[in-house]
């Protein structure tokens, strides 16, 4: 327990300023998912704290995040329209297929396969993490333009035919399900259809809408109506929550800029008592348990939620880890991955049975906490309670805040979450593969295909989609070029022949490192490690790629951060024996020659080695002056 409180004061810092930057990003999730912004806050709340308790990486901040967000919109939106639009009916159903994803991430860090989370090439993440941007603008244009699909009349006039049509379905199914024959109980079925009055058929008509206005592709299908019908007021909102955003951060990052951006424009629109939207109330009780989740649900009936549940705990563990990754880096240290999937497991169990939002860590708020001296996991656990003090003491506040500009906050995100780096390598890339007349990189295909599936269609499918294609092309590649295995050895390895007389002198200032076989997206979590092997006090290191017959942009860019690494250090490197693939994908990216010079780059190791001494003597020298 002492331990636990060595870094007080970092911790209790880097926990409020991530609680803080949490606040505006949990109420935008909330909205955004369906369920309000009191299921936002309560995924925070409850996430924040019992996954940094449990977890495996001592500076995470966990919470809702967008990728999670997105795909509960979906899940939400499928079972309440399952539940004749009754949000209220649909929440035991929806919290059963968030608490079944906790447990089924409980699961999966218990069977140990947080350690395979590596495998997933970066194509399929690249176009996953830009699919997510696209979802979230494409679904937050219609309320940053003051347009709501099921207070539109006219578009909701559209679907009374398949309104009554759905009623009628209804009472024919409970008939059947009763045990009842429709034809002998037919002045029965036709007194219930009698019933039907007009203000069911437009709540029936007004949920048929707002599904068919739902995702990506119904924010398309309805945008042209929502220009038409635009309230100015709630534009200019957003418009101005965008503005500041982006503009603060020039100024000073020192402050969260969604914070400021959510507290001025929400203080222009209830100051000068505009007429906007304003978000749901925020109750200001101390969070119950739902327990109409244990008590309404069998197992026979939990059964159709399996797979969907499976899909938010898979999603789930990769968003954490690989934030865990970049905390990593930034403090220097290892997480425990089959631990961490425990701690969100166990948030996210707790969030769903108090009504809360599934969320991961949260790359952001991570980052913010280690920025400003979270160390240990007292700092995730503080953030939690901050927010649970902000939403007990401010929630009727809250409650004033523009739906526009968490619309406005979201958008930001969008833009934010899409993967430039992917995108901008393109071009860039070889063509590989030949479709037709055209040919194109089998990464770009890839990347493609899981952003237009992720956007129109399914997350879940195109990531497994996504899987698929790359595990064939990449086995389809390395069947023509090479049958080796990838081999990254540990520091101390084997001397090949052209180095056993290697000169002694240099043995403490030069590192020799192997490369055998591709460099591929299940390799670079063990090519990473080189850079932890080599000492600050090395001069130069030689990587031997004469046996690195492929690369592909996961290997690509592991290799880009690594000499990055090594160039931050002062330490040269030098290339034996480039082959022809892997030098055109170094060359495509310009790591040869901004990185590695051609005079660093060397046919064969004696030519090499003669360079080598050359840079040691010369810095022999410069220390002498």
């Amino acid at each position: 327990m002492k331990g636990f409180f060595r870094n007080l004061k970092g911790d209790a810092f880097g926990g409020l300023t991530s609680g803080i930057v949490a606040l505006p990003l949990a109420l935008a999730f909330g909205v955004s998912s369906g369920m309000g912004p009191s299921a936002g806050l309560y995924g925070a709340i409850f996430i924040s704290f019992f996954a940094a308790l449990f977890g495996g990486t001592n500076t995470q901040i966990s919470g809702p995040t967008a990728p999670m967000t997105a795909v509960s919109m979906v899940v939400i939106a499928g079972i309440v329209a399952a539940n004749d639009g009754d949000l209220g009916s649909a929440l035991p159903a929806i919290l059963t297929v968030f608490l079944l994803a906790g447990l089924m991430q409980i699961g999966l860090g218990l069977l140990g396969t947080g350690r395979y989370i590596r495998y997933i090439p970066y194509p399929v993440i690249s176009g996953f993490m830009t699919a997510i941007g696209v979802i979230i603008l494409l679904t937050q244009i219609l309320p940053s333009l003051g347009y709501y699909p099921k207070e539109d009349l006219d578009y909701v006039n559209n679907f009374k035919s398949e309104a009554k049509e759905v009623l009628l379905e209804n009472i024919l199914k409970d008939e059947v399900g009763e045990g009842m024959l429709v034809l002998e109980n037919l002045e029965g079925t036709i007194s219930k259809a009698d019933e039907i009055t007009e203000a069911v058929i437009l709540k029936e008509s007004q949920t048929l809408a707002a599904k068919e206005a739902s995702g990506a592709l119904g924010a398309l299908k309805v945008i042209s109506r929502a220009i038409k019908n635009i309230s100015w007021i709630e534009l200019l909102l957003a418009l101005g929550t965008i503005f500041i955003i982006y503009g603060f951060k020039r100024i000073t990052m020192a402050i969260p800029s969604t914070l400021v951006a959510l507290i001025v424009m929400s203080g222009i629109a209830y100051g000068f008592n505009m007429p906007y939207r304003s978000i749901e109330e925020i109750p200001v009780t101390i969070p119950t348990p739902n327990l109409e989740i244990f008590t309404k649900f069998s197992l026979d009936n939990i059964t159709p939620y399996i797979f969907t549940a499976l899909t938010l705990a898979l999603l789930g563990a990769i968003d954490s880890l690989l934030t865990s990754v970049i905390a990593d880096n930034m403090t220097k240290t290892k997480h425990k991955p089959n631990r961490e999937l425990v701690g969100q497991g166990i948030g996210n169990s707790v969030a769903a049975i108090f009504g809360g939002i599934p969320g991961a860590g949260a790359t952001i708020r991570t980052v913010v906490n280690i920025n400003s001296g979270g160390k240990t996991k007292l700092s995730g656990m503080i953030a939690g309670i901050i927010l649970l003090v902000v939403m007990l003491g401010l929630g009727p506040v809250a409650s004033k805040i523009p739906a526009a500009v968490l619309a406005g906050i979201l958008i930001t995100v969008g833009i934010g979450v899409m993967d430039y780096k992917g995108l901008k390598a393109i071009p860039s890339l070889p063509r590989d593969i030949k479709l037709g007349p055209v040919r194109i990189s089998s990464e770009v295909l890839i990347m493609l295909i899981v952003l237009v599936l992720s956007t129109f269609w399914n997350l879940v499918y195109a990531v497994g989609i996504g899987l698929v294609i790359a595990s064939l092309t990449f086995m389809k590649k390395i069947g023509e070029i090479t049958a080796e295995r990838s081999d990254v050895k540990p520091l101390k390895e084997e001397e090949w022949k052209d180095e056993i007389n290697f000169p002694e002198d240099l043995k403490e200032k030069v590192f020799i490192k192997h490369l055998k076989g591709p460099l591929f997206f299940g390799s670079t979590s063990d090519f990473q490690q080189l850079t932890l092997q080599i000492p600050d006090n090395a001069s130069v290191v030689i990587l031997r790629l004469e046996k690195m017959s492929y690369m592909d942009q996961s290997g690509l860019y592991a290799m880009e951060d690594m000499l990055q690494k090594l160039q931050d250090k002062n330490i040269e490197v030098v290339f034996v024996n480039v082959l022809k693939q892997p030098r055109y994908m170094m060359e495509r990216i310009d790591i040869i020659p901004d990185l590695i010079p051609e005079n660093h780059i060397f046919k064969n190791f004696s030519n090499c080695l003669l360079h080598i001494k050359e840079i040691i003597n010369h810095k022999k020298l410069l220390d002498k002056r």
